[in-house]
């Protein structure tokens, strides 16, 4: 009986570091809040963050992120501009190095917006910090929220450094009826 007892006992020990070792190093759940994403992502909604994958992948444009934002909170965004890219909004239209860039992501929210632009007209140089470059410099990317009107993002906050990036969103798995796999920018999805 001792045996079959501390045979669960090293069982149940190993589950749990295994859990905190995923956990800690490949993957992390976190609750979105806000409406910042919307209709992408919603307020309460659960997704999985792969932390592991853009470190030995790359972060593209389009993909959906969850960065550090300060010491104690966590945004999710969209990345919009990598390092070496020249980011400018005109019109309501996105350009990434001088290609028109469909954001099919942004159709319910340029449907419903309040105003005359859902995202106003800027370039890369307005946001970078008195250097007026108007490329993203190596190491930090332009990230926004799919909901423009409320979204605090590199609008407001500037270029993000890659060492404040908790990882990729994978998926969202709560609530269950919402369950989704990658968010495509391509396919609005």
């Amino acid at each position: 009986m001792k045996k079959e007892i501390f045979e669960w006992v090293v069982a149940i020990a190993v589950a749990v570091v295994c859990v905190l070792l995923i956990q800690k190093f490949l993957f992390a759940t976190y609750t979105v809040s806000g409406d910042s994403m919307y209709p992408t992502l919603k307020n309460g909604e659960k997704v999985i963050v792969n932390k592991i994958g853009y470190k030995i992948g790359s972060i593209d444009n389009g993909d959906v992120i969850v960065f550090h934002a300060n010491a104690n909170d966590d945004y999710v965004k969209r990345v919009i501009g990598k390092p070496g890219d020249t980011v400018k909004y005109e019109n309501d239209q996105l350009y990434v190095n001088n290609k028109k860039i469909p954001e099919p992501y942004l159709k319910e929210n340029k449907a419903n917006k309040s105003r005359e632009l859902l995202t106003e007209n800027f370039e890369v140089k307005d946001l970078v910090n008195a250097s007026g470059a108007n490329k993203i410099p190596k190491g930090e990317y332009l990230v926004l929220g799919d909901n423009r009107e409320v979204s605090k993002d590199g609008r407001s906050f500037g270029l993000i450094k890659d060492d404040v990036i908790v990882g990729k969103v994978s998926f969202r798995f709560w609530p269950i009826n919402q369950f989704h796999f990658n968010f495509d920018p391509a396919t609005n999805e």
